[in-house]
C-alpha cells in the first residue's frame, strides 16, 4: 500500500476476513485466514461449555493490524466474529477503537456489494463527525 486510505471495511467470520481500504476511486483488497479455522461446534445438552469456539486472538490481531492506518472502519459479518474483533480492538488498542465507525450484521455480500455498502455507511457517519 503506497498511501493508506482513510476508510476501511472488514467482513469477518471465523474462516476468513476480507478487508478493503478505499476512497472514492480506488479499492485495495486483502484476505486473511486464521491458522486454525474454526470448525462448527455442536453443543450437546447437559455438557460443559457454551458450544462456541473461543476467539482466535492471533487472527483478530492480524485483522486489527490490517486496518491500523485507517481513520474510519466499518466492521461487518454474519455472526459473532465481528463483535469479537471489535472487543479485541477495544481491549488491546483503545486508540484504534475510536476509528470503529460501526458494527453491522451483513450476511455474505459480494466484494463490490460490501464496498458499496461501506461507502454509503461511512459517508453518512462522516457527515455526523464534528
Amino acid at each position: 500500500m503506497s498511501k493508506p486510505h482513510y476508510h476501511a471495511v472488514i467482513w469477518i467470520d471465523h474462516r476468513e476476513a476480507r478487508v478493503f481500504h478505499f476512497n472514492s476511486i480506488d479499492v485495495e483488497r486483502l484476505v486473511l485466514h486464521p491458522d486454525n479455522p474454526t470448525k462448527h461446534i455442536h453443543h450437546k445438552a447437559n455438557s460443559i461449555g457454551s458450544g462456541h469456539a473461543s476467539p482466535d486472538h492471533d487472527y483478530l490481531q492480524a485483522v486489527a493490524e490490517s486496518v491500523a492506518e485507517a481513520g474510519a472502519v466499518l466492521i461487518t459479518g454474519p455472526a459473532n466474529a465481528k463483535n469479537e474483533l471489535a472487543d479485541h480492538i477495544r481491549l488491546h488498542d483503545p486508540g484504534q477503537a475510536k476509528t470503529i465507525a460501526g458494527i453491522e450484521t451483513v450476511d455474505h455480500p459480494s466484494d463490490p456489494q460490501l464496498v458499496a455498502y461501506a461507502k454509503t455507511y461511512l459517508k453518512a457517519t462522516d457527515r455526523m463527525q464534528p
